[in-house]
C-alpha cells in the first residue's frame, strides 16, 4: 500500500463507499449514450461528423466523446482537476475515454498509425496554477493504449474567461484567437484534438483551424465528456 492510499484512502466519488473511485453500484450511473454534434452549429451530427452545409476549408472535420458529462461524470472531472487525485484517476478516465471512442465506427476508421493525439493546452497562468493539464494526460494515455504519438502543437496565447453561460456567438468570440502553432507538421497528417470536456466545440474548432492552416488534412476533436 503506498502512502497516497494510506492517508488519502479510496472511496467512491459518488456514494462515498471505501474501496474503489467508482464502486460498481455507481458505475451503472455513467451515461456513454452521448448525442453527437456537429462542431460548426452545435447541433446533433450522425456519428460526430460536421455537417456537410456547415464545413469550411479549416473547420474540424468532427468531434467524438465518450461520456454524457452529466452526474457521476461531472463529478469525476471535477476531481480530476484536483490533488490528490490526479494520480490514480487518470487510468480510469483513460480507460472510459478509450472504451467510449471504440465503439464509434467513424473514429476507428479515421485513427490511424500515422494519426496524432494533441492536447488542447492551458494557458501558461493555469497551468502554473494547477501543476499539469489534464487534456495531456488523457492524450498521453490514448498514445498508449493505440500506439499513437502524442503531441504539444499549440500554445494558448491568452487566457479566457469560462464558456459556461455563454451564447454560441459570446462562446466563439471568447476563443478567437487564442491558439498558435509555431512547430513543424507533416504535411497531409490527420490530428485528433484531445480535451476533458467539449460544450459547443467552439474551443476545438478554433484549435482545428490553426493546425488546418499548418497543413493537417483533417482534424477531429475527442473528449471524454460531452454536455452543456
Amino acid at each position: 500500500m503506498d502512502l497516497l492510499t494510506i492517508f488519502f484512502p479510496k472511496k467512491c466519488i459518488n456514494c462515498k463507499t471505501f474501496g474503489e473511485y467508482i464502486c460498481p453500484n455507481c458505475f451503472v450511473l455513467l451515461d456513454f449514450d452521448v448525442s453527437l454534434i456537429c462542431g460548426i452549429c452545435g447541433k446533433h451530427a450522425i456519428s460526430g461528423l460536421t455537417h456537410p452545409k456547415c464545413k469550411k476549408r479549416y473547420s474540424i472535420d468532427g468531434i467524438f466523446a465518450s461520456l454524457v458529462y452529466k452526474g457521476l461524470t461531472k463529478k469525476l472531472v471535477y476531481q480530476f482537476k484536483f490533488a490528490p487525485y490526479l494520480h490514480t484517476l487518470s487510468p480510469i478516465l483513460v480507460d472510459l475515454l478509450y472504451e467510449g471512442l471504440i465503439q464509434q465506427e467513424i473514429f476507428i476508421k479515421n485513427c490511424t498509425k500515422d494519426s496524432l493525439f494533441v492536447p488542447i493546452p492551458l494557458h501558461v497562468n493555469r497551468q502554473r496554477e494547477r501543476g499539469y493539464n489534464q487534456a495531456l494526460i488523457l492524450s498521453q494515455g490514448l498514445s498508449k493504449k493505440f500506439g499513437i504519438q502524442t503531441r504539444e502543437l499549440l500554445m494558448r496565447t491568452k487566457a479566457t474567461s469560462s464558456q459556461v453561460g455563454k451564447t454560441e456567438v459570446e462562446r466563439r468570440q471568447n476563443i478567437k484567437g487564442i491558439f498558435t502553432c509555431s512547430k513543424e507538421i507533416s504535411q497531409g497528417v490527420t490530428i485528433f484534438l484531445v480535451d476533458d470536456v467539449v460544450t459547443s466545440g467552439a474551443t476545438l474548432n478554433e484549435a482545428a483551424s490553426v493546425l488546418k492552416r499548418k497543413g493537417a488534412k483533417a482534424v477531429y476533436g475527442i473528449a471524454l465528456a460531452h454536455g452543456l
